[in-house]
């Protein structure tokens, strides 16, 4: 079952794939995520995944901006994404972007395996084959 939340420059959703879609879009490099924007983003989040851990794909491929670094802390270290987010897969179209996204994941979020990409497919496949990996250490456990 599909579940959407939009926003003015981002809409979230859940399909069957199990994967939490998060989609950006914004034509403004002047544009910056606010922390109140940013609550919201994370609100709309938990509320998809409803306790659910879930590999992320995020597309920013149709934005441009940028972010502050108490954002970058907010997404990365706080407690309750942590518990949901099982990987994080990029889907960027510049090099920019992806050195930008390298340095804060080294920096602020290196313990969350993620992957960057220019390709949807490959991106899909990243989130795919993490949540198959999980789920098959979770029925080893199990056993």
């Amino acid at each position: 079952m599909s579940k959407v939340i939009g926003f003015n420059n981002a809409i979230f959703w859940t399909d069957d794939t199990d994967i939490l879609y998060c989609d950006f879009s914004n034509d403004d490099p002047n544009l910056k995520l606010d922390i109140k924007n940013g609550k919201a983003y994370v609100d709309a989040i938990l509320t998809l995944c409803d306790g659910n851990s879930k590999p992320f794909l995020i597309d920013l491929s149709k934005t441009c901006g940028s972010f502050t670094i108490s954002i970058v802390k907010l997404l990365a270290r706080n407690p309750k994404l942590t518990n949901v987010k099982v990987s994080e897969s990029y889907l960027i179209d510049t090099m920019g972007i992806k050195l930008l996204i390298a340095y804060y994941k080294k920096l602020y979020d290196p313990n969350t395996t993620f992957g960057i990409f220019k390709d949807k497919t490959l991106a899909k496949k990243f989130c795919q084959n993490i949540d198959n990996c999980i789920n098959s250490n979770m029925l080893k456990l199990a056993e």
